[in-house]
């Protein structure tokens, strides 16, 4: 691991650790605790390894825990799927993480947006630039095309683009969900310069995006239904997917479908009618 793979690890371990309940974990009861959780003694007894080496992982030291040991930790800190997979990606033992590609969708890639019709469509970098969209998707977000390429980052535009924050149904919980999702993906790449860079405008500039990063959570993607406010249509109600096309790995496909029962298809077509009259 590289020395920012090895800190990340370390605060991670630790900030899992102080959200364990040590009455979930079978230990007896033990006497008062001047901190929250789990002691590193106990990490260590219960996943099986020594303390001066778990203590050493807490450290940032330059160990190589195995896939098993891994697997321990996740089970004894009570990770969820998307935790357990991150801490993988830190150790190197969940597959490389893909560079950013260049700014530029394929010309495939982008032909498949356009064919997504009356749903907004955007492809997305392994570093969350937002590279290419479709009519639809610019209807929804009309400033994606305003914003200069070098700031069209998704996490930038959603912690620092008051339109964008305007515009999503319940931006605290949204605006979490991104963080922790692009903590989740680029967790194995945190000394790449385009993220230290980008983590460090952003901490600069929002509370709450400082907040978040400080947590260390990370979740994964999931379909789930959204709800965007437009200020000409009103509600609109969209189940989010992502794809990754097979030919261009580094890109995320991500397509806003219409809900149905929702009344969204007629206010989508309607948002459409007023661009084209307009």
């Amino acid at each position: 691991m590289d020395p920012a793979a090895r800190r990340e690890l370390a605060e991670f371990l630790r900030s899992r650790r102080h959200q364990v309940d040590p009455r979930d974990t079978g230990l007896p009861p033990g006497g008062a605790r001047r901190t929250p959780g789990l002691r590193r003694e106990e990490v260590a007894l219960l996943s099986g390894v020594s303390s001066t080496w778990y203590t050493w992982l807490e450290q940032g030291r330059d160990i190589h825990p195995s896939r098993q040991v891994v697997d321990a930790l996740a089970r004894t800190l009570r990770m969820s799927p998307a935790e357990h997979g991150y801490v993988l990606r830190l150790t190197g033992h969940g597959g490389p993480a893909p560079a950013d590609p260049a700014q530029e969708v394929p010309g495939h890639v982008q032909r498949l947006l356009d064919a997504l019709g009356p749903s907004p469509a955007y492809a997305l970098t392994a570093g969350w630039t937002i590279a290419g969209w479709n009519r639809a998707y610019q209807r929804l977000y009309p400033g994606v095309a305003a914003v200069p390429a070098s700031g069209r980052n998704l996490l930038e535009l959603v912690f620092t683009d008051p339109a964008v924050r305007a515009l999503l149904g319940d931006w605290p919980t949204d605006s979490r969900r991104f963080l922790t999702q692009f903590r989740a993906e680029v967790g194995a790449r945190l000394a790449d310069p385009v993220v230290v860079d980008l983590v460090t405008r952003l901490e600069a500039a929002s509370p709450d995006f400082r907040a978040g990063w400080a947590s260390h959570d990370v979740d994964r993607f999931s379909s789930a239904e959204r709800r965007f406010e437009h200020p000409e249509v009103g509600t609109l109600l969209l189940e989010h997917h992502q794809l990754t096309p097979a030919d261009a790995p580094g890109l995320q496909v991500v397509v806003y479908t219409a809900v149905a029962g929702s009344g969204t298809a007629a206010r989508l077509a309607a948002l459409a009618g007023q661009a084209e009259g307009g």
